[in-house]
C-alpha cells in the first residue's frame, strides 16, 4: 500500500512540475524586451489554466502531510532553503499574474512583470534544488535529526536548480507555439529552439556533476534505472527540439512534458527503497514504508482519494479540451 501512495506522490509531483511548470516558463519569458502587447499575449495564451494547474501541488502536498509525515517533517526541516524558497516563487507568480493587470499604469505593469519573472525563477530554482538535495542524501543522525543546511550547498544542487529553470523555459515557450497565433509561431518555435539547446547543456552539467559527486553515488540505491531516465529525458529534449523544427508543436509540447516529468521518476528510482538517505548515519536512513502513515490510514486516505483523482484528472483534460486551439483577438483576457 505504502508503494501505491509513493507512487500517487510522485505522478502529483510530476503533474504539478509539467503543469505550473509552463506557468514558471512563460513568467521567465516576460523578461525578455518586449512589448506590452507580447507580454499580454503571453499570459492571455496561459491564463484558462494557470491557477488550475497549482491544485497539483495543493494535492502532493495533501499526500505528504496524511501518506507520509515522516517524509514532510524531514523535507521541511532538512531541505527547509530550497522549499522555503520554492513556495516563495509560487506565492509571488500567483500574486504578481492577479494583480499586473489591475493598474493601468505601464511602470506599475513592468513592476508586477519582473515580480513574475522573479518568482517564476525562484520557484524553478527552488523545486530543482530540492530534487537535487534528495539525490545526493542529507546528515541525519542517529536520533533522525538533520543537522543544519549546508548539505545543500553544493555544486550539484546548484546546477540542478539552474537546469530545472532552464528545462522551465524551454517548456513555456513550446507552450506558447502551441498558444498564440500562427503568425507568431515562426518566432517563438526559434526561440524554443534555443531554450532547448540550453536545457542540454544545462542538464548535462548538472548529470556530469552528479557523476563526479560522491554523496551523489553513495546515495544512489538503483543506478541503471536513473541512468536510463537520465537519457530519456535528454532523448525527449532533442525529440522536442525536432519536433519544433517540423512544425509539430503539439509534439514538441508532450515531449517537453516528458522532460519535466523524468527528473521526479529519477529521483524516486535512485533512491528506492529508501526515500531519505542518510549521508553520516546508514542506520538512520528513512525507507519509503518507514515514512508511510499506518496501514489503517493508507487504506482510509485511499477511500478518499479514490473519487478525488478521477475529478481532478477529469477536469483537467476538460479545461484542455475547452480551451484547446490558439489564442486570437477574440480570447478571453483573464488576468
Amino acid at each position: 500500500m505504502a508503494l501505491v501512495w509513493y507512487a500517487l506522490l510522485g505522478l502529483f509531483v510530476a503533474g504539478y512540475l509539467v503543469l505550473a511548470g509552463y506557468d514558471y516558463g512563460v513568467g521567465l519569458l516576460l523578461a525578455r524586451r518586449g512589448t506590452p502587447a507580447t507580454r499580454r499575449a503571453g499570459l492571455t495564451a496561459l491564463g484558462p489554466f494557470f491557477l488550475g494547474n497549482e491544485v497539483w501541488l495543493v494535492a502532493a502536498v495533501g499526500i505528504l502531510f496524511g501518506v507520509f509525515p515522516t517524509l514532510e517533517g524531514e523535507l521541511l526541516s532538512g531541505y527547509y532553503p530550497a522549499v522555503a524558497g520554492a513556495l516563495v516563487g509560487v506565492i509571488l507568480v500567483t500574486a504578481g499574474v492577479q494583480q499586473r493587470s489591475r493598474p493601468t499604469g505601464p511602470a506599475a505593469r513592468r513592476g508586477w512583470d519582473r515580480v513574475i519573472v522573479v518568482g517564476s525563477a525562484l520557484a524553478a530554482f527552488g523545486w530543482g534544488a530540492l530534487l537535487a538535495g534528495l539525490l545526493q542524501g542529507l546528515p541525519i543522525d542517529a536520533d533522525g535529526h538533520v543537522a543544519g543546511q549546508a548539505h545543500l550547498a553544493t555544486p550539484f544542487v546548484a546546477a540542478t536548480g539552474l537546469a530545472l529553470l532552464t528545462l522551465v523555459a524551454a517548456h513555456g515557450a513550446t507552450f506558447l507555439t502551441l498558444r498564440l497565433p500562427a503568425a507568431d509561431l515562426p518566432a517563438t518555435a526559434r526561440l524554443a529552439r534555443r531554450l532547448l539547446v540550453g536545457a542540454l547543456a544545462a542538464v548535462a552539467t548538472a548529470a556530469a556533476l552528479g557523476l563526479l559527486s560522491d554523496r551523489v553515488r553513495a546515495a544512489t540505491r538503483q543506478p541503471l534505472p536513473a541512468v536510463l531516465l537520465l537519457v530519456a529525458l535528454v532523448g525527449a529534449l532533442v525529440a522536442a527540439r525536432a519536433a519544433l523544427r517540423r512544425g509539430r508543436p503539439g509534439v514538441a509540447l508532450a515531449a517537453t512534458s516528458a522532460a519535466l516529468a523524468l527528473p521526479v521518476a529519477l529521483v524516486g528510482a535512485a533512491l528506492w527503497p529508501a526515500v531519505l538517505v542518510s549521508t553520516v548515519d546508514p542506520a538512520a536512513t528513512v525507507g519509503v514504508t518507514d515514512a508511510a502513515a499506518s496501514g489503517p490510514t493508507l487504506r482510509l486516505l485511499g477511500w478518499l482519494l479514490l473519487p478525488l483523482l478521477p475529478a481532478l484528472l477529469g477536469f483537467q483534460a476538460m479545461c484542455w479540451w475547452v480551451f484547446r486551439g490558439r489564442t486570437d483577438g477574440r480570447a478571453p483576457v483573464y488576468w
